[in-house]
């Protein structure tokens, strides 16, 4: 008879491998062991009664793995029940006790106790077996002789045939020994059908059974039936449904037999066809459920898997993302939660079948809009709470900070301080992971309208220069003017400045000095400018790099002292040679102590290094006394010396270098006062550190 494909495909699957089984003749129980055990079977069953689990008296016998095998128990060639044959593996359990007091000296042994190790080795196993409506339970005696084996070693097994049991019934078996001295062993076992065996002409019940083969052809299919005349039979076609409620209107009984407890059998031949799937998946849908769900609808259960993925603007593959989804199958026609803290419209949901991609749903196109230009970044966290950040782009996961040429490469700093600020949204976090989405309109602007706003920013700023600061600037240029009369000899000098990085105040601090030391003739270094390179070199590479070119180029090494830089050069001094451990990703100063006060011990550092600290942060004495070989100023106080110290041989005039100085002076000293008046500090004097006490 010709059904529609779609129908039945969608109820039925593959035949499952047709099996051969042996026969046993006649119906008594029996058993066999492996060579060197001996077991006897008790006659008829016992009762099941495990008791409670007690200590061994030494070694004994206990199971170990139960194994079963299909087999035939047959009265006559054509009158056989399926059966089930158990194998049980035992093992020695427990130890001998240890021999005391003048055998451990090579005194005589103990007789009783050589008398059991020559003795065997005795277990009583009992063997459950259950299968609706009935049970049973029987006991095997197994020995071994005790000097054959040794404890946790395996002894060999018994076989023991067998228990009746009915077609497609559910089996349970366990075994245990009496007295129990472990955990009973248990094992449960499904058996075939009729059609799963190659049983028709042995076992009766199998006779009243047509045999069922499908064929397609086309959008049909067509079941053939291998009935007898005399048959009585039934068909019956329905929803394998394995989720959801049960859906009674796609159930069809052609013909069933009224018998209350008639032999039945069942195929699902298309479980696996590509055609059946094809024609399932059309009708299923992926739908999105405010504020964070989602929900597969489809006919009936999937075999299916969903992860969540990101979909950038311009097309391009959707971007698998952690985390994912439960990976176990899709629960049909039910609302699911997405592990999600906020929702985004880049986010989408991604519904695969045996590695195909068959549904995807972006997130609430119609409420939250359509894809937006933002970057996502995936944070990785170790147990140590270290962590790294890399930007999802269409390349892969690119690590913030990093020389390549992409957009997040080249935005990498942008994107750190926006994460930092708080400006990038969070959309998923666990222990050891985390995801963000930054926001990317206020970089992505025209880049003309860029020039023009920065020309007029540019403009704006040197007219309140001038309006604001009319002497400082007027000053600045009579420096450039001196320093143009001057010539390239007196301009330039190289100077490496070196501090530990203890909080933003200070680095504000060391930044406004730099900054005014630029204006002068010198050249300046700071690792606060070059945190690209630090993070991609290292600080002590990035260090040994800058010293190597500065003193090479005749410039000087500028130390600025703080109570932290004191504690680490102590500390240096204290463990002799051993460097102390970084401060932070970006601190050189701690890096650089393994090559500084070297060069202080061996006498190299005059000429080379010159020391400084800021007025009311550290006192002169704090300094350790091995840098005072070179000269140490403190600032802005000693400002004067400190710039001529810094500039090559032939120095401008007194009034020019006063200048320069009131000029620096009046740069460091807001930044400064700022660092004083904040509470908590390390300048504060509530923390003990200001003036070096």
């Amino acid at each position: 008879m010709p059904v529609p494909w779609f129908l039945l495909s969608l109820a039925l699957g593959r035949s499952p491998m047709v099996l051969s089984l042996e026969r046993l003749v006649g119906p008594q129980d029996t058993a066999r062991c492996s060579p060197g055990l001996s077991c006897h079977l008790w006659d008829g069953d016992v009762l099941c009664l495990p008791g409670s689990i007690v200590s061994a008296p030494g070694p004994v016998l206990v199971p170990t793995r139960l194994q079963t095998e299909l087999v035939l128990r047959c009265y006559q060639e054509t009158d056989c029940d399926l059966c089930v044959r158990v194998a049980i593996h035992l093992a020695v359990h427990g130890h001998w006790e240890e021999p005391k007091g003048e055998e451990k000296f090579g005194g005589a042994a103990d007789p009783e106790l050589e008398e059991s190790r020559n003795a065997f080795l005795q277990a009583q196993v009992v063997l459950s077996f259950q299968a609706y409506p009935t049970a049973r339970c029987v006991l095997l005696e197994v020995q071994v002789p005790a000097a054959l084996v040794q404890p946790g070693q395996s002894v060999g097994s018994v076989v023991f045939d067998c228990f009746e049991a009915a077609l497609g019934a559910e089996v349970r078996i366990w075994s245990y020994t009496q007295p129990r001295y472990q955990k009973e062993l248990n094992l449960t076992q499904h058996l075939p059908d009729c059609k799963g065996l190659e049983v028709r002409d042995s076992i009766q019940s199998c006779w009243a059974l047509p045999w069922l083969n499908v064929s397609a052809d086309g959008d049909d299919v067509h079941l053939v039936l291998d009935v007898s005349e005399n048959q009585r039979f039934g068909l019956s076609l329905y929803w394998n449904q394995v989720q959801g409620p049960t859906k009674p209107w796609w159930h069809r009984n052609l013909v069933w037999p009224l018998e209350p407890d008639s032999v039945r059998t069942s195929i699902c031949p298309f479980r696996e066809d590509p055609r059946a799937h094809r024609n399932l998946w059309r009708a299923a849908r992926l739908q999105l459920l405010p504020p964070r769900g989602w929900r597969l609808d489809a006919p009936c259960s999937l075999p299916a898997e969903a992860t969540l993925c990101w979909q950038a603007p311009g097309g391009g593959p959707c971007q698998s993302l952690v985390p994912p989804l439960p990976p176990a199958n899709v629960t049909v026609n039910k609302a699911l939660e997405l592990p999600l803290l906020n929702v985004h419209p880049n986010l989408c949901v991604q519904v695969s079948s045996w590695e195909k991609l068959q549904l995807q749903e972006c997130l609430w196109v119609d409420s939250l809009g359509p894809l937006k230009d933002d970057m996502l970044l995936v944070e990785t966290r170790d147990p140590h709470n270290n962590r790294s950040l890399c930007a999802l782009e269409p390349s892969g996961c690119t690590p913030l900070l990093s020389r390549a040429s992409t957009r997040a490469a080249r935005l990498g700093e942008q994107l750190l301080q926006d994460l930092q600020s708080g400006q990038c949204l969070q959309l998923w976090d666990d222990d050891l992971r985390a995801l963000w989405a930054c926001p990317m309109d206020k970089y992505v602007h025209q880049r003309w309208a860029l020039v023009w706003l920065a020309c007029l920013l540019f403009a704006a700023v040197l007219f309140l220069l001038f309006l604001f600061r009319k002497d400082q600037v007027k000053g600045w240029l009579r420096l450039l003017k001196e320093d143009i009369r001057a010539g390239p000899a007196t301009r330039g000098r190289a100077a490496l400045l070196l501090y530990s990085a203890e909080d933003s105040g200070f680095e504000r601090l060391v930044s406004a000095l730099a900054s005014a030391l630029c204006q002068l003739p010198l050249r300046v270094a700071v690792d606060l400018w070059s945190r690209r390179e630090l993070s991609a070199q290292g600080p002590l590479a990035w260090f040994h790099a800058q010293r190597r070119q500065t003193l090479q180029e005749g410039g000087v090494v500028v130390l600025l002292f703080s109570p932290g830089a004191v504690v680490l050069c102590r500390e240096w001094l204290q463990d002799g040679a051993s460097t102390p451990a970084p401060q932070g990703p970006h601190d050189a100063f701690a890096a650089s102590l393994s090559c500084v006060l070297p060069d202080f011990l061996q006498g190299r550092a005059p000429g080379r290094y010159v020391g400084a600290y800021f007025d009311g942060l550290l006192h002169s004495d704090a300094v350790p006394a091995l840098f005072r070989s070179v000269p140490v100023f403190s600032l802005p106080s000693q400002l004067p010396g400190f710039l001529g110290t810094l500039q090559e041989p032939g120095d401008p005039r007194p009034g020019l270098l006063r200048e320069r100085a009131r000029l620096v002076s009046q740069a460091l000293q807001p930044a400064l006062d700022q660092l004083l008046k904040a509470p908590g500090d390390p300048g504060d004097p509530e923390d003990g550190t200001r003036d070096g006490t």
